[in-house]
């Protein structure tokens, strides 16, 4: 616990339903001064939805709010929120990405004003992205929409954190890492403790258990819209929190694999448009490839590569894709959820000229069963989804289409743990029908998965390590310059 004490921000007996569905049930949760609370739960537990009530995003059907000792119950919204200290980095990030880094610093500092604006809101958001992310290298002129997802999260994260008059007493995280690599995830962890010894109140949410037991002092449960456990970080472990959350796959890892690169011929080669020498990306038939490093290292490049079959990419084969950066890249967001499910499978529901829609539905119900989609309907806007919830579809969409190929971009943000494992053991059996996977991944488990990985660096594969090769170390080390 930090060195201030008291409150920060209670919750009593919070409701919230959108339509049919009741996404918070009498929720009641109190965030003391000097903490980090860390709050888990599989996707649609309401982890999100409680945040945006807390942010003031969302108004309460029910129950009381009070920040910092004063009741703002029935007068509290974002801009009273905002006032009051509360700062909340959204799982959907809220950039505007026609604006550059320094306007969208502006946009939530309206002190920032007068001749010479430009200046101070440059000044303000490279203070606090050295402060959280040394070495970030975000030119405060860039315009966001060209910035990568990661380099997009992370001035999310500066500006949250940042302060001109008003101040930032609580910081809501809701899944900060889920695109960044180890070393900028442990930077804002680091920060994260920093922020709190000195007594601000942060709450963290992430599907990534190992970052809640490490940086959270006390640990609350969320499943079916209500709080079901709340108690210090150290009175749970892993195995504890993934019964709290109701989760019952079993964490595993894919066992040891005969070698498919010691006959056939490779469905996939690819080589990055900057590599000089002659290591290039192979994947065969049945064989899950993956893709690591630092972010914004060229991965998702060659992933593109090889999905849009360019950049002399040899592809054999259909290709499908699950998209990280859903928001740009994944769903559509005007669409249901059986359309986002259906839409890469569209020929099979052909009755002459025509959709069969009956079997279209059927196809996504199917899928919402099968992966676990939270929800009542599928004919319902894909946007009703948690954020979870749609990356799931996008797991639908391409598993459920023909592609002999499917490649994935980061594809576990905002993924809950139980959904993981049992997105793991589609991804193991599929392979074992013979069907090829190219995975990008920050998280080193999920390595742990794959037959065979290539480590990115500089736009390069730098790394080809097999999978008896491949340890935390090589891969580190692989991604960071001799003489860096």
């Amino acid at each position: 616990m930090g060195v201030s004490s008291g409150t920060a921000a209670e919750l009593d007996g919070v409701d919230k339903s959108f339509g049919a569905v009741q996404a918070l049930a009498g929720v009641s949760l109190t965030l003391q001064r000097g903490e980090c609370l860390g709050l888990v739960g599989h996707n649609g537990a309401g982890k999100s939805t409680l945040m945006n009530v807390l942010a003031g995003v969302l108004a309460p059907d029910a129950g009381q709010i009070a920040i910092d000792g004063n009741d703002l119950t029935g007068r509290f919204g974002a801009a009273a929120a905002h006032r009051a200290g509360v700062r909340c980095v959204f799982q959907e990030l809220s950039l505007c990405p026609n604006l550059t880094v320094a306007e969208n610093a502006r946009i939530i500092h309206p002190a920032i004003r007068g001749i010479g604006w430009r200046r101070r809101a440059r000044d303000l958001i490279v203070g606090q992205l050295d402060k959280v992310f040394p070495g970030h290298g975000i030119h405060p002129d860039a315009l966001v929409g060209d910035l990568s997802i990661a380099r997009r999260q992370m001035v999310e994260i500066a500006r949250a954190f940042s302060v001109t008059e008003a101040p930032a007493k609580v910081v809501i995280l809701d899944e900060p890492t889920s695109s960044l690599d180890t070393i900028v995830a442990g930077q804002l962890l680091d920060f994260v403790r920093q922020y709190v010894s000195g007594g601000g109140a942060c709450v963290l949410i992430s599907h990534l258990l190992g970052e809640i037991l490490s940086s959270a002092d006390r640990i609350a449960v969320m499943r079916d819209g209500g709080v079901v456990a709340l108690d210090s970080a150290e009175a749970f472990d892993r195995t504890s929190l993934v019964a709290a959350m109701g989760s019952v796959a079993e964490e595993q890892t894919a066992g040891a694999s005969a070698s498919k690169r010691d006959s056939g011929t490779a469905v996939v080669r690819a080589r990055p448009k900057a590599q000089a020498d002659a290591m290039e990306l192979t994947a065969h038939r049945g064989e899950v490839v993956g893709l690591a490093g630092l972010s914004g290292h060229g991965q998702t490049d060659l992933i593109v590569q090889v999905f849009e079959g360019s950049g002399g990419a040899e592809v054999s084969g259909d290709v499908a894709m699950v998209a990280g950066d859903r928001q740009s890249d994944g769903v559509f967001p005007l669409w249901s959820i059986a359309e986002n499910i259906s839409i890469g499978s569209l020929r099979r529901f052909l009755s002459g000229p025509l959709l069969d829609r009956s079997e279209e539905k059927a196809f996504a119900e199917g899928w919402r069963s099968k992966i676990g989609i939270r929800t009542p309907d599928v004919d319902a806007p894909i946007l009703s989804l948690s954020g979870g919830n749609q990356q799931k579809a996008l797991f639908a969409r391409a598993l459920g289409s023909t592609a002999e190929i499917v490649v994935m971009d980061d594809p576990m943000r905002g993924v809950d743990i139980g959904t993981k494992q049992e997105v793991y053991a589609m991804i193991r059996d599929e392979a074992a029908k013979g069907r090829t996977f190219l995975w990008y991944t920050t998280e080193m488990d999920e390595l742990r998965n794959c037959d065979h990985v290539y480590v990115f660096r500089d736009g390069i594969i730098a790394a080809d390590l097999t999978r008896g090769e491949m340890t935390e170390e090589k891969v580190l080390h692989s991604s960071f310059r001799a003489d860096a």
